[in-house]
């Protein structure tokens, strides 16, 4: 980096250029802040990549759900295709599962469903604006996406359908003929269907991401690739040192997703974040038999969404540590059943592997740190992190503006856990 831009000083930088750093960039200069997004790869590069391009309207029941605890003994033989864990972690990570299936309890459901119900909400009116304005319009469908059971599941899917409308969530509930009709080209293996109506999908969540990240710059922002070695108060602001210089901001913004407790820790944060990991792969479609939505195999625990490059195929959670070495167990697993509904030739490119940052609470920290002024945390928005990008970065934007969030950013503060 050279001196000049070393010794410059901005607004805000941005740490992390997935969804929610792009968003929170994009936001921040919306409001006439001078801006530097910066990662140590492209926009896009990492989770906000891998994801199942759902844009999801329904997504407001936590996975420590109450349901949760009676399905704990079939995880326990760690076969199951749902959730992958790893012994030796967990018992390191004691604090955090005891944390997370404390969060099982009913009374617990409610108030975090209203919130993400808020959070989620904000966010697909932010996207279905934003993806226009980003000349990517071509990308959304808006299609809904289809969670369907091979069983006479008729029960659990109307206890599904009634909890999402007590929050104004619609859906239809579908018999076999139905989903026949409504995706002629797949094998009629599902017996019960529930379409999520007012949810949407791309085609590519990284050419969506990339789109954002384009805007951003084409307002007068500024993008810069480097390694981030640490943030450090200095005078009334910050320094954020890279491998090739610094950056002096009067606001920083942590959206770096699993990686931010790690940038975090110098500061005495300790964040109490897990990873559910996930992997995709991708296959050659048959033009003649082509996927209308994504589609989510309820009992086979694994989703399937038709993207640019083709049929993405992909897996449960996998608990372990973040840079554990990949395990493609469960991705091996459902490709079969997957070819059982949908036609698909090769496999497009290798497998992918993502760290989805959950918190115990599965609702991510958007506001500002405990005890920094001027330092904004954006991060650990788990398997909703493209549905909820834009409205986390938008909320970050207006709080350091001294304005009002889109939606009731309290159930988010970071000052829950630090």
């Amino acid at each position: 980096m050279s001196d000049k831009v070393a010794g410059k000083q901005v607004d805000v930088v941005v740490l992390g250029a997935g969804i929610v750093g792009v968003s929170a960039a994009f936001a921040a200069r919306q409001r006439g802040l001078s801006v530097v997004l910066l990662d140590r790869r492209e926009p896009s590069s990492e989770t906000s990549y891998g994801n199942a391009g759902i844009l999801s309207s329904g997504s407001i029941m936590p996975l420590n759900k109450p349901s949760l605890l009676s399905a704990l003994p079939s995880y326990l033989t760690n076969r199951h295709a749902a959730l992958r864990w790893d012994p030796a972690w967990a018992i390191r990570n004691i604090d955090w599962v005891a944390r997370f299936l404390a969060n099982t309890a009913p009374s617990r459901l409610k108030p975090r469903a209203t919130a993400l119900q808020g959070l989620i909400g904000a966010s697909l009116k932010l996207h279905r604006e934003w993806i226009v304005k980003a000349d990517a319009a071509q990308r959304i469908r808006e299609t809904g996406w289809l969670k369907a059971w091979r069983s006479d599941a008729i029960a659990a899917a109307r206890e599904e359908q009634a909890f999402l409308a007590d929050y104004g969530i619609e859906s239809r509930l579908l018999d076999r003929q139905a989903i026949s009709a409504l995706e002629p080209n797949i094998v009629p293996v599902y017996k019960v269907g529930l379409l999520h109506t007012q949810t949407a999908s791309v085609d590519s969540p990284g050419a969506v991401v990339k789109a954002y990240a384009r805007m951003f710059a084409g307002a007068g922002g500024e993008i810069r690739q480097s390694d981030i070695k640490a943030i450090v108060p200095d005078g009334e602001g910050w320094r954020v040192g890279l491998a090739d210089g610094a950056i002096l901001a009067r606001h920083v913004v942590v959206a770096l997703g699993p990686w931010s407790p790690d940038l975090l820790r110098p500061l005495g944060y300790r964040v109490p974040m897990a990873f559910e990991r996930g992997y995709h792969r991708e296959f050659k479609p048959n033009p003649a038999r082509s996927l209308q939505r994504p589609i989510h195999d309820a009992e086979g625990s694994f989703l399937m969404t038709p993207m640019e490059q083709g049929i993405r195929v992909t897996s449960g959670v996998e608990l372990t540590a973040r840079d554990a070495p990949s395990s493609f167990a469960q991705l091996d697993a459902v490709v079969p059943a997957a070819r059982s509904v949908v036609e698909f030739g090769e496999a497009v490119g290798d497998p992918w592997r993502g760290a989805r940052p959950t918190l115990p609470d599965s609702l991510p920290m958007i506001g500002p740190a405990p005890r920094h002024s001027g330092l904004w945390f954006a991060f650990g928005n788990q398997h909703i992190g493209l549905t909820t990008g834009p409205a986390t970065g938008v909320a970050i934007a207006a709080m350091i503006t001294g304005t009002q969030p889109p939606f009731d950013a309290a159930p988010f503060s970071p000052g829950r856990y630090l």
